[in-house]
């Protein structure tokens, strides 16, 4: 299998059909958590295997924008939206009534300055950046960029909380006769969400198509080694803040697996741009 997978040259296009019903089925979603949901049932559907998706790494993400919103004469709304998608929200106390007219002239000028030291940095520089502009910036208000401040630091402390969507593990079941004892191993080793993201993160060297393929023992989780996992990066040109993939038995359609998890990884990344 792996000297058959070596000497594929090139990625078997997809069909005018299948490319087009790719883009219409992750084109019709606008929340995050739906478009992961749709890549994974999708992928699944195609391949007949199991789909897993990465949600995007905050910290291998970028800040696009932060929008501030006053939501009383006490409290604020930060709102971080990330160039993967993702979108923090934090309520902080504030000292300033910015609902006033002079509150809202300030808020104006304080958002801009923010935007401006944040934006297109990923997120350790951004918190960096806006560090600076916290000490050194006397025109805005201490408890606005403190504010900021912590709801950036916030969302790069659940950074943890990074978590994987599966699709299609039944699909396993119709290949059972090519696990030589039992399921059992591979269904704890999906069920171990941990582990299938330390597999993703791991997957960012894929070769010239950029696609991983790990066969069989080349898989370092004992559960898995009875199967392949075929991994692709997402994001934004190079810059990858997450991974889409399929695992199966080691008996597998490698050439469309790999078109297909190449083609998803690549609608996916376009959709959330």
């Amino acid at each position: 299998y792996r000297v058959f997978v070596d000497r594929l040259a090139a990625i078997r296009p997809m069909s005018n059909g299948e490319r087009a019903a790719i883009t219409d089925y992750l084109e019709g979603a606008d929340d995050l958590d739906v478009v992961l949901d749709r890549t994974v049932r999708l992928l699944s559907t195609l391949t007949r295997q199991v789909a897993v998706v990465q949600y995007p790494s905050l910290t291998r993400s970028t800040v696009k924008h932060i929008e501030l919103v006053p939501m009383s004469e006490t409290r604020l709304m930060v709102v971080v939206i990330m160039g993967s998608g993702r979108v923090e929200q934090r309520i902080v106390p504030i000292g300033v009534d910015y609902l006033s007219a002079d509150g809202a002239a300030a808020l104006t000028s304080a958002r801009a300055r923010i935007n401006a030291a944040t934006h297109d940095r990923r997120l350790a520089e951004a918190l960096t950046s806006l560090g600076t502009l916290h000490d050194e910036d006397s025109e805005t208000e201490d408890a606005l960029t403190a504010g900021v401040l912590a709801a950036l630091e916030d969302a790069l402390a659940e950074e943890r909380a990074t978590k994987v969507t599966l699709a299609g593990t039944a699909n396993l079941a119709r290949s059972s006769s090519d696990f030589p004892m039992t399921l059992e191993p591979v269904l704890d080793a999906l069920e171990q969400h941990v582990v299938l993201l330390r597999l993703l993160s791991a997957e960012a060297d894929g070769d010239a198509m950029g696609v991983s393929v790990r066969i069989g023992s080349e898989n370092p989780v004992t559960g898995l080694q009875s199967t392949s996992l075929i991994t692709s990066g997402y994001g934004s040109g190079d810059e990858h803040v997450g991974a889409v993939g399929v695992l199966g038995p080691t008996r597998m359609d490698y050439r469309a697996n790999i078109a297909a998890v190449h083609a998803v990884a690549g609608y996916l990344s376009k959709v959330l741009r």
